[in-house]
């Protein structure tokens, strides 16, 4: 699934190879795997992680709060 991670600043990620990503949602932590239901959530202060498609790679960004729209396999974090 292709994801891009925005600031007011800039753009701090985009890849398309992603098989997972994990947020601190305002409720709780949670996840969007690949084909996963449209989706419009708050995001609280804490840590996003990304695991790539068989690398198994993962990647972490610290963020204090957002907004995430998943939709069509595509995953759009507008963040702080």
């Amino acid at each position: 699934m292709k994801v891009e991670i925005v600031t007011p600043d800039s753009t701090i990620f985009t890849g398309e190879n992603v098989g997972l990503i994990q947020l601190p949602g305002i409720d709780g932590s949670f996840e969007v795997l690949n084909n996963h239901a449209p989706l419009i959530s708050v995001l609280q202060k804490g840590r996003i992680k990304l695991i790539n498609k068989g690398e198994k790679e993962e990647h972490f960004f610290e963020i204090k709060g957002g907004v995430i729209e998943v939709l069509n396999n595509k995953v759009l974090v507008l963040a702080e």
